[in-house]
């Protein structure tokens, strides 16, 4: 029998910050050039992979650069938030996400900044945590990475992802280090894709090419070879639950 997987968001306190299914979408993403930061499919997966717990509060805050928790100041848009604090010192600010997060057995949960969003002075802090047992809570921190500088959240921005990830998981990968024509059918496979791509690069250099009409090769984004061969698993979207 298919093992069923759950993970349960115990709320702890009343109107904890939302909790949504990752977004594909990033402002800097929409910004590039017709948008083609898009057609790299790895990051447009990515984005879209867990959870994404929103801020409850907008706000702007700065850090002196000192180790004690009053040397990070908090300025809110609206009332105050007491999820958004200094708690441990050093430059680390912390947001309490009010739930108490239960997954499968054997299955731990991976609390990371949102994937593939920045923000400068600041870095996002992960963590692997055993929620399959623990009856604590965490928070969600982040690293000020420049003194004096200020960094800002909006209210309903994405404060962390969460990914849940097999205990063990890595350590279950027995890792080699090989030549790759010791596996002719992919050495065979990547110098078609080699050639191709050279030669893809060198016709974007003529205005009349196909290359140029095309724009970029959509290989990857069909889930096909040079050959034409498709993977029947390939994936260009991510379908992840609600909690509700």
């Amino acid at each position: 029998m298919k093992e069923k997987l759950e993970i349960t968001a115990y709320k702890i306190m009343d109107n904890p910050p939302p909790i949504r299914t990752a977004d594909r979408k990033r402002e800097w993403m929409d910004d590039t050039q017709d948008r083609f930061a898009y057609r790299c499919l790895p990051l447009s997966i990515a984005n879209q992979t867990g959870w994404e717990i929103l801020s409850p509060a907008g706000f702007t805050a700065r850090w002196n650069g000192k180790n004690d928790l009053p040397a990070i100041k908090i300025k809110f848009d609206d009332e105050e938030s007491p999820l958004i604090g200094s708690h441990f010192g050093h430059g680390v600010l912390t947001f309490t996400l009010g739930y108490l997060f239960r997954t499968t057995k054997a299955h731990n949960l991976w609390v990371k900044g949102p994937t593939n969003q920045f923000k400068d002075g600041i870095s996002a802090l992960e963590g692997l945590i055993e929620t399959d047992w623990t009856p604590f809570t965490f928070t969600m921190n982040w690293q000020f990475t420049r003194k004096r500088h200020k960094i800002r959240f909006e209210k309903d921005e994405p404060i962390c992802t969460l990914l849940p990830y097999p205990r063990h998981y890595i350590g279950k990968f027995d890792p080699k280090l090989k030549v790759i024509n010791e596996n002719p059918k992919l050495y065979n496979q990547y110098v078609a894709w080699k050639d191709d791509r050279e030669q893809f690069l060198r016709d974007l250099k003529n205005p009349d090419s196909e290359a140029v009409k095309a724009g970029w090769q959509k290989t990857y984004m069909k889930g096909e070879d040079q050959f034409g061969k498709v993977f029947a698993g390939h994936q260009t979207k991510v379908r992840t639950a609600d909690f509700k």
